[in-house]
């Protein structure tokens, strides 16, 4: 465990199932095992559920800017690349963003971000993910799913704030994602459908050591 803020944003999800967020359905019991379907919102549900249509329209608008970056990251962005064992140990990662597709006309379709550092610990049966600067900074829980895919819910802290709005409490700050391996050392976390400037987030991790 984090401490402090982030003890406060793992409990919530782990314990309540995000019921203040989640107004549709009622909060049910913690389950033994976390069961990422009954914390996610219902919004989210629907991004995760559509996933491959967000990617295949990313990825079409990310070529026409820039074909040769996209097609320099490799299985990065093959959205079938998903190895056994997804989801990534805990520690120390450099991580990089990458923003797919565009909802505006002055948007490029195609933006790389340099890395930055970010962390994975262990939250009891799950993991938590959390990068440590920038303007945009995604924090949340990874839970297990299938053999090839985990999920992330998390949200969004914005500019110089020190503590992130519970999930489910914004919409327009839950993040929601697929966790999968593409590679021995590299993970990555495909967030359909954010509510900022693109069509498809993908965030690359790897190990810092």
């Amino acid at each position: 465990m984090r401490g402090g803020w982030w003890t406060v944003t793992a409990a919530a999800l782990l314990a309540s199932g995000c019921a203040q967020g989640n107004a549709d359905r009622p909060a049910p019991a913690a389950p033994a095992t976390p069961n990422w379907r009954t914390m996610a919102t219902s919004a989210d549900r629907e991004r995760l559920r559509n996933w491959r249509t967000a990617w295949m329209a990313a990825l079409a608008a990310a070529r026409v800017t820039d074909r040769k970056a996209v097609a320099a990251e490799g299985a990065l962005f093959d959205p079938d690349r998903a190895l056994l064992d997804p989801l990534p140990p805990p520690g120390a990662y450099r991580c990089r963003v990458f923003k797919l597709g565009t909802g505006r006309a002055a948007t490029p379709g195609f933006i790389a971000y340099p890395f930055f550092d970010c962390r994975i610990d262990r939250e009891g049966d799950v993991l938590s993910f959390y990068k440590h600067s920038g303007s945009q900074r995604p924090v949340g829980l990874i839970l297990p799913d299938t053999e090839a895919r985990g999920v992330f819910l998390g949200t969004l802290m914005l500019g110089d704030e020190t503590a992130p709005l519970d999930y489910g409490r914004d919409a327009a700050r839950d993040m929601a994602g697929r966790v999968e391996r593409v590679a021995e050392r590299r993970w990555r976390v495909v967030l359909p459908y954010p509510r900022f400037e693109s069509t498809l987030d993908v965030i690359e991790l790897t190990p810092a050591g």
